[in-house]
């Protein structure tokens, strides 16, 4: 007889699984980082904190009408509560006037508190920059675990008893207290078992990385000052502390990576810090056509914004000498800036009217990629197509062309000269070097490189002293900057050619006291070499064969050369403390 499937499906053990509390949560956009810290303690529920820095994207007006992107959509996945606030003006607690993130360090034990600014939509091309201002957290001292209300009461002798003889501070000393016979004995313990090296160390660090916070927060009676130290130019032109290096031995510790914060997905195109002492912060430009900013502190480093430029393949991006406004470049005839204060961008007109980059040529080939500020950022150099070079009036602000300067052949790097009067120099494809005097529009001087055969980039220092040629054979020959400016002088004569590295030379940069400078290539793994400049030898200590540098791409000096920043293809930006102008 067939029995009932009904009856056997009623009989059958239905197994079923457990479902863990909190199971059906979920860790969505919709919630605040303290509903998800109270889901991680309740339910167990993995915890992750919002990330502090957002992604702006950039694009021109041209570019929303044409409806290329979407305009607004960046703002889609905040809160309401991110984006508005009501303000009642009643009950206002100091942490409800913004929405914050609070962060846990993994560095040090104390919480420090990021408190970014929300942007605000507007219909103009402007974006607000996000700022993450960390405050100083007040100072924990630890409590004794236990205290004896009777110490105070007691009476030492410390005459009577032979072993305590050497607490005395004279002679005569006989009867303390309690607290002063304990001071004593810490004293003496102390004397004994001196603090070792790595605490003593560790603890200075942490001191350096509290007095850099407190300084980079400005709190003045709870206002935002980095508009003000945007603004002001009284550290860019100040004078900076400099200690004599030996030729031997480099002093060099290496950080946590500076943009570990918010890794580039892509090649890093550049690296460059703000020209001001007073303003610790760092931009990358990367292959996947976006520039970051990142507040250096040497531990945690946060992330502070994200600018995103579709219609721009951003390959170089350099801070304005006066600080406001970053200048961003690539093989486009256009470029971007970006007002630092305000959170304006601004496209320059398509082609430069009136320049190479308009000729009828259309905008195959056409790149805006080798340009150079002048010292007072007043007037911006333009290479262009057939030797062409292109002045820029910088203080219109309406990237109009004051002049024209003209070379045989294609130019490959300029160079403002702080040696003699200002000049602009430029090296071409065929290693010529040419001098102008940008005042009078014509050529005062022209030079040929030393062994000049596949020459391709130049650079000098913030001192005037060096002007330094890498070519693609990876030597780099090191002239005096004023001979090669000197009118009457003839050419000029190398001091010394560096032949350290063997690949084409893509980077040369000075520190700001030209006591050193870094040379790299990005043709082969691992070749950069930190030289020093008054012996004009390489460093043998460092790099090593176990330093993680890659293929270097960008290498940069902070403005008193305390940091250095690596750039290289695998998206990463190594970050070094350089232990000879750092704070004691």
């Amino acid at each position: 007889m067939v029995k009932n499937p009904r009856k056997r499906q009623k009989t059958g053990k239905i197994q079923h699984k457990p479902v863990p509390l909190g199971a059906g949560l979920r860790n969505d956009a919709s919630k605040d980082d303290e509903e998800r810290r109270l889901e991680n303690l309740l339910f167990g529920v993995p915890y992750a904190p919002e990330k502090a820095g957002k992604e702006i994207m950039v694009i021109s007006d041209e570019e929303a009408e044409d409806g290329q992107y979407e305009v607004g959509r960046e703002f889609e996945n905040l809160l309401d509560s991110d984006l508005f606030f009501v303000d009642d003006n009643a009950g206002l607690s100091e942490f409800s006037q913004a929405p914050q993130d609070h962060v846990q360090s993994d560095v040090e034990d104390n919480e420090e508190l990021i408190i970014p600014e929300v942007p605000e939509s507007d219909e103009d091309e402007e974006i607000s920059i996000i700022r993450q201002d960390i405050p100083q957290q007040p100072k924990k001292t630890k409590a004794p675990a236990w205290t004896d209300p009777d110490d105070v009461n007691v009476q030492v002798s410390l005459a009577s008893n032979n072993r305590l003889r050497k607490l005395r501070d004279a002679p005569s000393d006989d009867t303390v207290g309690g607290r002063e016979y304990e001071r004593r004995l810490r004293r003496q313990f102390e004397h004994i078992n001196p603090t070792p090296d790595w605490a003593s160390i560790a603890r200075k660090k942490s001191e350096r990385a509290k007095r850099r916070r407190s300084s980079a927060s400005g709190s003045e009676s709870g206002e935002d000052v980095v508009p003000e130290l945007l603004a002001s130019t009284a550290g860019i032109l100040g004078t900076t502390k400099s200690r004599i290096i030996p030729p031997s031995t480099l002093s060099i510790e290496r950080l946590r990576d500076a943009n570990q914060a918010a890794p580039a997905d892509g090649e890093i195109k550049t690296v460059a810090f703000h020209p001001s002492p007073h303003v610790p912060v760092l931009l990358t430009a990367s292959a996947d056509r976006r520039l970051r900013l990142f507040h250096i502190d040497g531990l945690t480093n946060p992330h502070a914004q994200t600018l995103h430029v579709p219609s721009l393949p951003i390959t170089n991006a350099v801070f304005h000498p006066s600080g406001t406004s970053i200048l961003m470049t690539g093989p486009r005839p256009f470029y971007y800036t970006y007002d630092l204060q305000s959170g304006a961008s601004h496209r320059s007109p398509r082609g430069l009217w009136g320049t190479t980059f308009s000729s009828g040529r259309g905008d195959q080939g056409a790149s805006m990629e080798i340009s150079s500020f002048n010292p007072t950022g007043e007037i911006l150099a333009v290479a262009g197509r057939r030797g062409h070079i292109h002045l820029v009036d910088w203080r219109s602000g309406a990237a109009q062309v004051m002049g024209e300067l003209k070379a045989n052949s294609n130019v490959k790097s300029l160079w403002w000269s702080k040696a003699g009067a200002g000049e602009l120099l430029g090296l071409t494809e065929d290693s010529q070097v040419y001098v102008w005097n940008v005042g009078q529009r014509k050529c005062v001087k022209r030079w040929q490189d030393e062994g000049g055969f596949g020459s391709r980039l130049f650079g000098g220092d913030g001192q005037g002293k060096y002007l330094t040629v890498g070519s693609n054979t990876g030597l780099v020959n090191v002239y005096n900057a004023e001979s090669t400016v000197d009118l009457e002088g003839g050419k000029p004569k190398t001091l010394k050619t560096i032949g350290n590295l063997t690949t084409s030379i893509s980077t040369l940069r000075f520190n700001h006291d030209s006591q050193l400078l870094a040379i790299a290539s990005n043709d082969k793994k691992d070749q950069m070499r930190m030289v020093h400049c008054p012996s004009l030898t390489a460093f043998g200590n460092w790099p090593t064969s176990s330093t993680p540098l890659g293929h270097v791409t960008s290498v940069d000096f902070s403005r008193e050369s305390e940091y250095l920043a690596i750039g290289n293809t695998r998206g990463r930006v190594l970050l070094y403390q350089l232990r000879h102008f750092s704070q004691q």
